[in-house]
């Protein structure tokens, strides 16, 4: 055998040894490896778990590492800050201890919610002047704690940001956050209990009886004595809760309200009348007799009381106060727009009539002045203050203006012409009321008192007999007018017609006045005289010359000639039916507007024409009855003459339905003919 074969053999063998060795040693590895694998797989949520615990575990051990000194003095630092913390704690706890009893109703106990709202104020006063304390002492041991290596950084960080936050908390108001809101919820509470309370016994004073401007005592208080305690224990924590100026004006929003309601009644829409909306001072006068009567009501009845009921409710604040709560409910209730009704008056169209309605308000409010300076003499009233002496300088300026201007508007009245019916020009009726009226009791301290201040005014002393010295000048300025309207007419008896009517009515309408006595006793008995006067003119002047016409004269001789007499009793009967016609034709239009004048007037007609028209015709009658021409010349009957002639001179408004006399043949509507024989004529 070969040797070198041999050797290759045995060389072979051993590299296989070699690797089947490697193949067990790699196999052995690779199970290690998998069950080291397995092991780590099984350690790794354990080294996480030990990763979190390490930072509390370098904290607990910290203190260990710090220095003994800080180590000793870091207890004491720590009882000093968790004692305030620990207390503001327990009092919060106590805080939401409340919240069952403050979200409750009021009205089920009062005293008892007021009593427990007063403890959550003090224990959030507590809280308020404690948090900061607490907060300042927590910070002084976390900076302590930091300085000296005590304690984990993360930890401070943590505390250091929750006490940042609570730092900004309480300089954002701390009360809100610390209650969250109990305390807002129990004043809102309250609020509405105040108005439940003011609501529940606000009712609106009966109008019903007795009648307006009768009733002599001042209204009491409207709300009860039990009530208004209530009213001031809410006010007492609304107002420790600076919720006065809400309370105030819920009081103003009720109380108010319940005033207008009471003035509903009055039906006052006329105060909200402009001055373009009414055409004349007569439109509106009914109005401010009712202003005057409404005004006193409200302020002796309604204002008066809310005055009182603000005193009783708010007069532990303080005067200011109450007086300020009493001027909105007054300015909101309605006391403006009945001054501003007096201002819309005196902003009208100046006639005489708005003297006399410038003088009634005056006197209204003169009549209230006490009352105004006492319920609306504060401060707080300024804006009504200064509406008053506006209306009532407007008052005294317009009065006084229109007083100056009647003997002015007098002097005018002078060139227009007079009325052509012959009447009473209305100047002078309208003119001798209105100084009556001037001069009566009623309006003439008024008056002067309005003279007085307005001639203070400018500087000027009043002269006591001012007021009837002007109206005597105007009185006789009327004078001058009729003695120039007399002049203006173009016919005699129409001017004496005109003369006599106005003699009469001064004479008559005069007599035993203001006006009378101030012109006197001579002034009045000379009217008199030339009514009289100008009565006579009149008659010889117009109806004293018809008689003339049924002269007899001529009619005896002919007593043998029956054609002869009848056609001179025809002519002249139908001289007298022209005369008659024409002068019935004229004066038919004229007027007498006083009745006792006019009836007398009448009757001195009737007394002059219709005798000697019932004998002439009795007489001559059957001379020219038989006629077919009869009716041109016995045209009037007796009694037909005697109601044409008592119809004259009547007012128009008289007129309608009256009898006018109608030509023979015509018949009134009783169906009886006016013509008549002659024999038949009684």
């Amino acid at each position: 055998m070969d040797p070198s074969g041999i050797g290759n053999d045995c060389k072979n063998e051993f590299c296989i040894d070699n690797l089947i060795a490697a193949r067990k040693s790699l196999k052995l590895c690779l199970e290690k490896s998998k069950t080291l694998g397995l092991a780590l797989e099984k350690a790794g949520p354990r080294l996480e778990e030990i990763n979190q615990r390490l930072p509390s575990l370098e904290a607990a051990v910290r203190p260990i590492r710090a220095d003994k000194d800080a180590l000793v003095a870091v207890g004491g630092h720590i009882n000093r800050a968790v004692g305030p913390a620990a207390a503001v704690l327990k009092v919060f706890d106590a805080v939401h201890g409340l919240e069952k009893s403050l979200l409750s109703d009021p009205r089920n106990d009062l005293p008892g919610y007021l009593s427990v709202l007063k403890r959550l104020e003090e224990a959030l006063k507590f809280l308020g002047d404690n948090c900061g304390l607490a907060i300042q002492w927590l910070e002084d041991i976390i900076e302590y704690l930091e300085d000296n290596r005590v304690a984990d950084g993360r930890y401070l960080l943590n505390m250091k940001t929750s006490l940042k936050g609570l730092r900004e908390l309480q300089n954002d108001g701390e009360r809100v956050h610390l209650d969250g809101g109990l305390l807002d919820a129990a004043l809102d509470k309250l609020e509405n209990e105040f108005r439940r309370l003011l609501m529940e016994h606000s009712v609106p004073l009966p109008m019903s009886s007795p009648p307006l401007g009768e009733q002599a005592c001042i209204a009491p208080s409207l709300l009860p004595v039990t009530v208004i305690q209530k009213l001031q224990a809410i006010l007492g924590r609304l107002i420790a809760n600076n919720r006065l100026e809400k309370c105030i004006a819920i009081y103003v929003e009720v109380r108010s309200s319940n005033v207008r309601a009471s003035l509903k009644a009055l039906d006052l829409d006329y105060l909200e009348i402009s001055v373009s909306e009414f055409n004349d001072m007569q439109s509106i006068e009914g109005y401010i007799g009712q202003w005057g009567k409404h005004l006193e009501f409200a302020v002796k009845h309604l204002f008066e009381a809310e005055f009182k009921l603000c005193n009783d409710v708010f007069e532990r604040i303080g005067l200011d106060v109450w007086m300020g709560c009493f001027a909105k409910i007054a300015a909101q209730a309605g006391i403006l727009a009945f001054l501003q009704f007096g201002k819309t008056i005196t902003e009208s169209k100046k006639e005489p009539i708005k003297l006399l309605k410038l003088l009634d308000i005056f006197a209204s409010l003169n009549k209230l002045r006490l009352d105004f300076n006492r319920l609306f003499g504060g401060a707080a009233c300024i804006e009504i203050q200064n509406l008053t002496r506006d209306l009532i300088k407007r008052v005294i300026d317009g009065a006084a203006e229109i007083f100056w201007e009647i003997f002015v508007q007098v002097e005018l009245q002078r060139q227009s012409p007079p009325p052509q019916d012959g009447s009473i020009p209305k100047l002078v009726s309208s003119i001798t009321d209105y100084c009556n009226k001037l001069l009566g009791d009623d309006y003439r301290p008024i008056l002067t008192q309005v003279l007085v201040i307005h001639q203070s005014w400018k500087h000027k002393k009043f002269q006591e007999m001012i007021l009837v010295n002007e109206v005597s000048k105007i009185i006789k300025a009327v004078d001058l007018n009729l003695d120039t309207w007399m002049k203006a007419y173009g016919d005699t008896t129409l001017s004496c017609l005109f003369a006599m009517n106005c003699h009469w009515h001064l004479y008559k309408d005069l007599k035993g006045t203001k006006v009378g006595e101030l012109m006197g006793d001579s002034w009045l008995k000379e009217h008199e005289q030339y009514k009289e006067y100008y009565s006579a003119v009149f008659f010889r002047e117009s109806w004293a010359k018809l008689p003339v016409h049924l002269s007899r004269e001529g009619l005896i001789m002919f007593s043998g000639g029956r054609a002869s007499a009848r056609d001179l009793v025809k002519k002249r009967l139908k001289t007298f039916n022209e005369a008659f016609d024409e002068m019935y034709r004229k004066q038919s239009g004229w007027v007498i507007p006083e009745r006792d004048l006019r009836e007398k007037t009448c009757e001195l007609i009737v007394q002059t024409v219709l005798p000697v028209y019932r004998s002439y015709m009795q007489t001559y009658g059957p001379l020219v009855e038989q006629d077919a021409s009869s009716s041109k010349y016995a045209k009037y009957t007796v009694q037909g003459l005697e109601q044409m002639l008592l119809s004259l001179f009547l007012p128009r408004r008289e007129r309608y339905g009256s009898f006018k006399g109608r030509p023979t043949g015509s018949k009134i509507d009783n169906g009886v003919d006016l013509r008549r024989t002659a024999s038949a004529v009684a």
